[in-house]
């Protein structure tokens, strides 16, 4: 089981991690892929990120981030709402210095019931915020990973990492999300996306709502996944899990280990 977990990332948005779980994670050795809210990005100072930060790299742990998404859109025909997102993302990227990550992970956020009727315009506004956060993640030694929540199927990602591939964008499937949101089978997912795969977030749940359960506790069949997986490539992806229940790590971390693939 430890080897797993020094092979994955955990969730854990940042306020958690300072004011709760940093030892948990120091002392079982558990990489975090942490998480920024703008709580968090507008109460913590520098000197927070710094103190942390180096708690963790003294602990030669790796970590990737996730960016904040409520209410942000990198393609919102409204300019307003762009330059929000925007200040959002800059604020990140100055905290992730602290971090130095290896991946950061931003909602792609397309959502047809709000957008099929202004997708072009979505599209175009999209794809310059994006090269813009590329160019900043790319800055600090990261790779920027655009990740699906509503999406109905990977062609509605595939207009963005397509054109993306140039800036080192890459795909962040997440299953749970795929199997609570999209009618598109998992295989078709791949088939249409491996190209672009860079990450993978992983949680279970029934397929009705977007549960954050134990792997194996849903019917997500993760098995099938990680056969694939392992055709696509000879080592493993970055994997990171997302319990949103403490109690919900370890028997995901013990699932994992059964179905893990590579040497």
């Amino acid at each position: 089981m430890q080897r797993i977990l020094k092979r994955v990332h955990v969730n854990i948005p940042f306020t958690m991690l300072k004011e709760r779980y940093l030892p948990r994670f120091l002392e079982g050795s558990i990489n975090p892929e942490i998480g920024f809210d703008a709580w968090s990005l507008e109460s913590f100072s520098r000197k927070d990120f710094l103190e942390v930060a180096r708690k963790i790299h003294e602990h030669a742990l790796h970590v990737t981030i996730h960016a904040p998404f409520i209410d942000l859109s990198a393609g919102s025909p409204d300019p307003a709402v762009r330059a929000l997102t925007r200040r959002r993302f800059e604020q990140l990227l100055r905290a992730a210095q602290a971090f130095h990550p290896l991946r950061i992970v931003c909602h792609a956020g397309y959502d047809w019931k709000r957008y099929q009727y202004l997708e072009e315009r979505w599209i175009e506004n999209s794809l310059e915020t994006w090269e813009w956060m590329a160019q900043g993640v790319k800055n600090l030694g990261a790779a920027l990973m655009l990740e699906n929540v509503y999406e109905r199927g990977p062609e509605e990602l595939a207009m963005l990492l397509k054109p993306l591939m140039a800036h080192r964008v890459g795909f962040c499937l997440d299953t749970g999300h795929q199997a609570a949101f999209s009618s598109t089978p998992l295989a078709q997912w791949l088939e249409s996306l491996s190209p672009f795969l860079g990450q993978l977030h992983l949680h279970d749940n029934f397929g009705q709502r977007d549960e954050h359960m134990a792997l194996g506790r849903g019917n997500i069949n993760f098995e099938a996944l990680f056969k694939a997986l392992r055709e696509i490539r000879d080592e493993p992806f970055p994997i990171t899990l997302e319990p949103h229940e403490e109690a919900d790590l370890a028997p995901s971390v013990e699932y994992l280990a059964k179905i893990w693939p590579w040497p």
